[in-house]
């Protein structure tokens, strides 16, 4: 064990942020917290590192252990450049080395049992140096470097001339490199773009030590981590798998936990009605039994409402009107800003139905495809042309209009007058507005905050073209999963850019990865879309990226199968559709079992032995098919 964690609370105030918090870590092994935005997830890493006090319970660290803690921002006072700063990570592989120089250099100074003694202790100490890898210490620095996004031309960059999210970069490179018994890191991959989020998967899936990590993307998580601890309720809830893994669990526990919390409130209803007839009956033997029933009833411990994650909170989006077949066609799109130029020739179609994502590395280009293709900036080359009967609905965090002086809920029903306040409500709710938050004035709102409700307006407005640049910013997990399933129900059609890998592989049907040599399309989601990278960079190798973008557009020009993937998606619509009669048939049978509780509490039937056998009978065989239902939705939820 690495770490234990017991009994931990936190409050700020009277507002409890968690309580009871439980766990323990082994040595290698890599978990993730989760929970929706204010849960206390940093808080809670804070508090283990002894940067927050507790109000109670225990950290308790292995003895000797060492680790290390990224928190999401970064200030750090350092004068020298970044290859300084992380090269200095390791002082102790440094120093090491620097005495066996200077023992080499004695060695020629020294002869017999001199020489002797001094070469068995720099014997001893080579090996020390070979155990921690001193030999390959330099490269090491610089791979973690590079694959954090920087190039060596940035190496002699002062902090002071770093961004934000650079120094954040800098000082998770220097964690990596000093190498502790447990990282601790708290939105790591925020300021990274999808190639160094997949570097940074490969380096922590081969990580010696253990690792804790704080983040909002689950595709990441679902590489990364084989353990998930989730904060809801202000309680610390342990589940085994990767995020999936743990989101088929969860469903799973809240449905059990709301069956066995339902049962609960049944027999307390039925307990009390029972109670409350022997009471009426005003005997005195009916009176104590009475009595005898109420005691037993105030020691039971009673359940709490299990919280469903989305509740009511489900966004439906539809088009008002439909579009013809073809939506959008771009033809030798070019764009430059000064000397430099971000794409040339570029050329794709979309059709009506389509529901695209474009990726690809930071500063590529593809937010300024989006707003070339919205008319808010000119193209130096090339054509745009959209489609017969295209309504365009486009979320762009930048552009923003809003009356300053409204409040969230005035400028979400002065938008649509004929929505009824329980919309309103509920489409605020699902972007993370509730409670008083919706009395907001738009002039108080953080930028994060214009991005929610600008994306809230977007989803109702009935467009039958949603293009949307990076709409999962600044939405937790849960508003995440509410929004993918608003867009898979979508009758529109979608573009969209984002760098939410999990995002992407729910919503996108196809793929347009645009790199520095041009562009090339998958027919399939994020999976699709490594499965081929991958066996393309098998069979091509990693020569000239050229040669392997030119292989990549050959490959799915050439081999991709329709049908195979007409066929896949009917497959899964099937699976769907058989999982929602499952569900309707478990809702109808525990209706009837709440109708069976109340016909076993009616004294007609409680004299009427033959009534009480039939629906004794009845009781046991809906009960049955219950179970057999439980067990048959189990299965599919795997899927």
């Amino acid at each position: 064990m690495i770490l234990s964690v017991a009994n931990l609370q936190k409050a700020f105030g009277e507002d409890i942020i968690f309580t009871d918090v439980s766990f323990q870590v082994q040595e290698h092994e890599k978990i993730a917290i989760v929970g929706n935005n204010g849960c206390g997830k940093s808080t809670l890493l804070k508090v283990i590192v002894g940067q927050e006090p507790s109000d109670q319970g225990s950290v308790v660290f292995a003895k000797d252990s060492t680790y290390g803690y990224l928190a999401q921002y970064q200030d750090a006072d350092y004068a020298g450049n970044i290859w300084e700063y992380v090269y200095h990570a390791r002082e102790d592989i440094l120093d090491m080395n620097q005495t066996l120089r200077s023992m080499e250099e004695e060695m020629t100074h020294r002869t017999g049992d001199e020489l002797s003694k001094l070469m068995e202790q720099y014997h001893n100490l080579s090996h020390q140096f070979a155990l921690l890898e001193g030999e390959s210490y330099e490269s090491r620095v610089t791979g973690i470097l590079k694959g954090l996004g920087f190039e060596e031309d940035d190496f002699a960059k002062t902090m002071a001339q770093l961004s934000g999210g650079q120094k954040t970069r800098v000082a998770l490179s220097r964690l990596l490199v000093s190498s502790p018994d447990i990282l601790l890191l708290d939105e790591p991959i925020n300021h990274l773009d999808l190639r160094s989020i997949e570097w940074l998967e490969n380096f922590l899936l081969n990580y010696k030590g253990a690792v804790i990590i704080v983040a909002h993307d689950r595709y990441f998580l679902d590489r990364t981590v084989s353990r998930v601890i989730d904060l809801s309720g202000k309680k610390a809830h342990d589940y085994k798998g990767n995020y999936s893994a743990f989101m088929k669990q969860k469903d799973l526990f809240l449905l059990t936990r709301q069956r066995e919390y339902d049962k609960q409130q049944k027999k307390i209803a039925h307990e009390e009605a029972v109670i409350e007839k022997l009471q009426s009956f005003n005997r005195e033997k009916s009176i104590k039994r009475a009595e005898s029933r109420k005691k037993l009833l105030d020691k039971m411990e009673v359940m709490d409402k299990p919280v469903l994650d989305h509740g009511e909170m489900n966004l439906t989006l539809s088009a008002l009107t439909s579009s013809g077949k073809d939506v959008l066609k771009i033809e030798n799109l070019a764009k430059s800003f000064g000397e430099k130029q971000l794409f040339r020739d570029i050329s794709f179609e979309i059709k009506r139905g389509d529901r695209v994502a474009l990726i690809g590395d930071n500063g590529i280009g593809k937010s300024t495809i989006l707003k070339i293709i919205n008319g808010l900036i000119p193209a130096d080359k090339g054509t745009v042309t959209i489609g017969t009967g295209v309504t365009i609905g486009y979320y762009d965090q930048e552009q923003q209009l809003f009356d300053e002086d409204k409040t969230l809920f005035q400028e979400m029903q002065d938008t649509y007058p004929d929505m009824d306040n329980t919309r309103v409500r509920n489409t605020l709710a699902a972007f993370l507005f509730t409670g008083e938050d919706v009395y907001k004035q738009i002039k108080d709102l953080s930028g994060g905050e214009r991005g929610r409700i600008s994306l809230a307006k977007l989803m109702l407005s009935g467009a039958n073209f949603l293009i949307l640049d990076e709409p999962t910013n600044h939405l937790d997990m849960e508003s995440k999963e509410i929004l993918e399933h608003a867009l898979r129900g979508y009758d529109g059609t979608l573009l969209y850019v984002s760098h939410d890998r999990y995002f992407v592989n729910q919503t996108a049907q196809r793929i347009i990865d645009l790199t520095s040599q041009g562009l090339c399309e998958y027919l399939g989601n994020y999976d699709y879309y490594l499965q081929k990278r991958e066996t393309i960079r098998n069979d091509y190798g990693l020569g000239e990226e050229k040669k392997a973008e030119e292989a990549v557009t050959e490959e799915v020009a050439g081999k991709l199968d329709w049908k195979e993937q007409k066929a896949k998606q009917a497959a899964q619509r099937k699976l769907d559709r058989a999982r929602e009669q499952i569900e309707e048939k478990i809702e109808k049978l525990e209706e009837r079992l709440s109708e069976l509780d109340v016909l076993f509490s009616d004294p007609d039937v409680a004299t009427n032995s033959a009534r009480l056998n039939e629906l004794s009978q009845e009781q046991k065989q809906v009960t049955e098919e219950l179970e057999a239902l439980y067990n048959e939705w189990e299965e599919f939820a795997s899927y």
